[in-house]
């Protein structure tokens, strides 16, 4: 019997082309029973995926995750956020700077809808904890959404744990003043940073400039909130089922 993948989809709603926002709408449920049927969960980690995923990608990370996560005695239900990142030309070199950026721009965008999300069900689950787990671009998006969610009072502590991946956000974030005080409001316990700095498509985005010293890469710089921790991993390379195998705890 086939594994039905739970995920917030967003599929559809920005040009892979160009980034331009195609639709308003906020986001949807793939299958929606799934999600119906959470009723109350202790805890919900949601997984966002990076660059260059299309839908069958983004269902192929959650899977990665949850089993990761169930090998480490974590029982609790995990979904995905899938959303644009499969943009023109992204596996071509020629065009991977443009592809890149048009991806920067719908991760940031998706902040938004993520952030939505994360409302909407904490309307409907008020005692339900929830985790966000994002690979390489999917840390834009996670940061985008804290954003999103740090604009109202009411959303302070509103997300329990943060873990990155070979993040693509750059290695100021966790101490400069904006962020901080972010982090510091949206994030309830501890922001987890999984770093490499053997990591081959960080070094060469660092090497063209493409991100400017990617958080993922070697860490953080200057002084970071006391729920900022980094752990520096192995990977045998940026895909994120190599990361899932060095991950050694959650949450």
């Amino acid at each position: 019997m086939k594994q039905i993948i739970p995920r917030i989809s967003t599929r559809g709603y920005y040009d892979l082309s160009t980034g331009k926002t195609l639709k308003n709408n906020h986001y949807y449920l793939y299958p929606k029973k799934s999600f119906s049927s959470l009723k109350n969960p202790t805890e919900l980690t949601i997984m966002i995926h990076g660059l260059r995923n299309d839908n069958a990608g983004a269902v192929a990370k959650v899977k990665l995750a949850k089993n990761r996560l169930r090998n480490l005695g974590y029982s609790h239900p995990v979904v995905g956020f899938s959303y644009d990142s499969n943009t023109t030309g992204a596996h071509l070199i020629k065009h991977a700077k443009k592809a890149l950026a048009v991806g920067q721009s719908i991760a940031k965008k998706n902040g938004r809808n993520l952030g939505r999300f994360i409302e909407d069900f904490k309307k409907e689950n008020p005692k339900t904890k929830i985790r966000l787990m994002g690979h390489s671009l999917g840390s834009q998006v996670i940061l985008s959404t804290i954003e999103h969610l740090g604009k109202k009072k009411e959303n302070y502590g509103i997300v329990e744990g943060v873990y990155f991946f070979g993040a693509s956000i750059t290695e100021d974030v966790p101490s400069s003043p904006k962020y901080k005080k972010l982090l510091q409001n949206v994030v309830n316990k501890k922001i987890i940073n999984h770093y490499a700095p053997t990591d081959e498509v960080l070094k060469w985005a660092d090497n063209e400039k493409y991100v400017l010293g990617p958080l993922g890469l070697n860490g953080a710089i200057g002084k970071t909130i006391s729920k900022y921790h980094q752990k520096k991993v192995k990977p045998k390379n940026h895909r994120f089922a190599n990361y899932a195998q060095v991950l050694k705890s959650f949450p």
